[in-house]
């Protein structure tokens, strides 16, 4: 994944002194034996920019770029602004598009030497993108050449192409080189203009920044994997605590209920994600944070709230037991000089509602970007994720917060209030719940939203489609059997006769009849004056009126000898057929 904010933002950012807030981001090496080959010998320089983006040097065929660092995604992929090291690169011949959140990168798939804060690896795969257009427009002004995805090799695009083990990312292959460390990363962010900043953003690879140690007691997070027919989408994802996950600016937990299917009830599923500038959570969730601030509104056109800048919040996130405040600064963004309808300054409310970024598959609730990340140090643990390896255990995350929140409401005081502590002002008070505001739902995030109802529920629709075609047939199959059962039953009472049995065949045609019944030969038009009394014959009559074969048709005697014109005589009295009582087969 990667960041939501729209390129106008970046532009606003561009048109101040940005880089007069670029701060180091220092890689700490673990102290390995030198012929290891994860041995550090030169520290890795990030920059901050601007809060919104964090990247970090990276050399491919002897050329340094700078890249976002993303544990949204898995794969790498560049751009050389000046010269291309065609020279040092091996084109695989494949094309690949790695789509995000927001925009795209295609290109072809190479390979070449890769260098990473001194872990060198030879022939690794990367996406050379030429034209970045379709990711966003001239990334390299922006401060960076690509991405560099952090997150597990099963979700790497580049690797589902070629099915081989020589396409793994490259923290999966710099991993599989030393099987005797521990398959980690430490990410530590740091916050632009914090009076009260004690250190840098910091990254680590197998080992935990100094003065930080306290993070392995924190508890350990089981990684919530998804459906295991779509892996490929596989995140660094969490559960929260159950019916306390989120609490809000009241002091009071935030409810609703989960999107995704297998979540434990009062539980969300959180993503854990670098790529995002603002965090993204359901919609109930960013109106309960924001939508009780007075003089707070919805920007329909960003999908985020705007709030007045001086608006101190207290909501906090609960992982594993432990509490973890956001700080103040982060919840309320004012990096972007916005300013309302009449021209003052307000804030973007840095927990946007998810819309665009929409969990189709319904794989998890929220995504904690750099608005969370920012108030934590994280670990990120693969484990047996890179397999052959020392580290075996189920992969997990652990956090340890970095906001004590009496020192952060004095950070926002003196950054927004100007010193002057107004933060108890009923100016500030919040709404009463009743007079909360909500914000609209547009006509395509309903469409998401069913999609993603859809989607999410699949297999679930699936088992109950085929439940009920088993189901059908089987009654299908119930009732038949147990007509056949009781025709059966019948027979053997006498209540069927056995012939009828015998002739009755449901999945036949209809019989067809041999002949009807033979009327009466001595019967014509002649006798209708007076009523027809039915004759007597011996065995021998009735074989010679039969051999005889007179039928009658519409009051016309016809036989083999006869003449019709013998019949022809008035009408004179309706005709009354006695109950016909059956057909008896005719032989000729």
């Amino acid at each position: 994944m990667r960041s939501l904010l729209p390129l106008s933002l970046f532009l606003t950012l561009f048109d101040t002194t940005v880089y007069a807030y670029v701060f180091p981001f220092h890689v700490q090496f673990p102290r390995t034996d030198s012929t290891s080959s994860l041995t550090r010998r030169t520290p890795l320089n990030v920059s901050n920019i601007a809060n919104a983006q964090y990247v970090s040097n990276i050399t491919l065929g002897g050329v340094t770029l700078s890249v976002l660092l993303d544990t949204g995604s898995s794969d790498l992929w560049v751009h050389f602004p000046k010269t291309v090291p065609t020279d040092q690169m091996t084109d695989t011949g494949k094309s690949i598009t790695l789509s995000y959140a927001v925009g795209e990168a295609s290109g072809n798939v190479q390979t070449t030497r890769v260098e990473f804060g001194g872990i060198t690896v030879d022939d690794q795969v990367f996406l050379y993108v030429e034209d970045t257009s379709s990711f966003t427009a001239n990334i390299h002004n922006q401060g960076y050449d690509g991405l560099l995805g952090l997150g597990p090799n099963q979700s790497s695009v580049i690797r589902k192409k070629f099915k081989s083990d020589s396409a793994n990312t490259f923290l999966q292959r710099a991993f599989s080189q030393n099987k005797t460390s521990d398959n980690y990363i430490t990410v530590l962010l740091d916050r632009k203009n914090d009076p009260a900043k004690q250190y840098t953003g910091q990254l680590s690879i197998s080992e935990v920044v100094p003065g930080f140690e306290a993070i392995l007691d924190m508890p350990q997070l089981d990684v919530e994997t998804v459906n295991r027919l779509l892996k490929s989408d596989q995140h660094w994802q969490a559960l929260t605590d159950k019916n306390a996950g989120v609490i809000g600016p009241d002091g009071s937990p935030i409810q609703m209920k989960s999107i995704v299917p297998k979540a434990p009830k009062g539980q969300y599923v959180a993503v854990v994600d670098s790529g995002f500038t603002f965090s993204q959570v359901p919609r109930d969730m960013s109106d309960a944070i924001y939508g009780r601030v007075r003089g707070a509104y919805y920007d329909s056109t960003n999908e985020w709230w705007l709030v007045p800048c001086g608006q101190y919040l207290n909501v906090s996130f609960n992982f594993g037991g432990r509490n973890y405040p956001i700080h103040p600064l982060d919840l309320v963004d004012d990096n972007f000089s916005k300013t309302d309808a009449t021209g003052k300054k307000v804030c973007i409310g840095s927990f946007q509602p998810i819309t665009s970024a929409f969990s189709m598959l319904g794989h998890y609730d929220m995504i904690l970007g750099m608005s969370f990340l920012r108030s934590t140090y994280a670990l990120f643990d693969f484990g047996n994720w890179i397999g052959n390896t020392a580290d075996q255990d189920h992969p997990y995350m652990q956090m340890l917060s970095t906001v004590d929140p009496v020192a952060a409401r004095k950070d926002f005081v003196t950054v927004r209030l100007g010193g002057n502590d107004t933060i108890s002002d009923p100016a500030w008070a919040l709404l009463p719940v009743d007079q909360m505001q909500h914000s609209p739902v547009s006509a395509e995030e309903k469409k998401k939203k069913y999609q993603e109802m859809i989607l999410s529920r699949w297999p679930y629709i699936f088992v109950g489609c085929l439940a009920f075609v088993l189901i059908a047939v089987g009654l299908c199959v119930w009732r038949c059997c147990r007509r056949r059962k009781l025709r059966k039953a019948r027979e053997a009472a006498g209540e069927v006769p056995t012939e009828t049995k015998r002739n009755f065949n449901p999945f036949s045609k209809k019989a067809k009849r041999e002949s009807y019944a033979p009327l009466d030969a001595s019967r014509s038009t002649a006798d209708l004056n007076t009523p027809y009394t039915p004759r007597s014959f011996t065995k021998e009559q009735e074989f010679d009126r039969q051999s005889a074969a007179q039928y009658s048709y519409n009051g016309y005697p016809s036989s083999l000898n006869g003449d019709y014109r013998q019949s022809q005589q008035p009408y004179q009295q309706p005709y009354s057929h006695p109950p016909q009582q059956g057909y008896t087969q005719h032989h000729v």
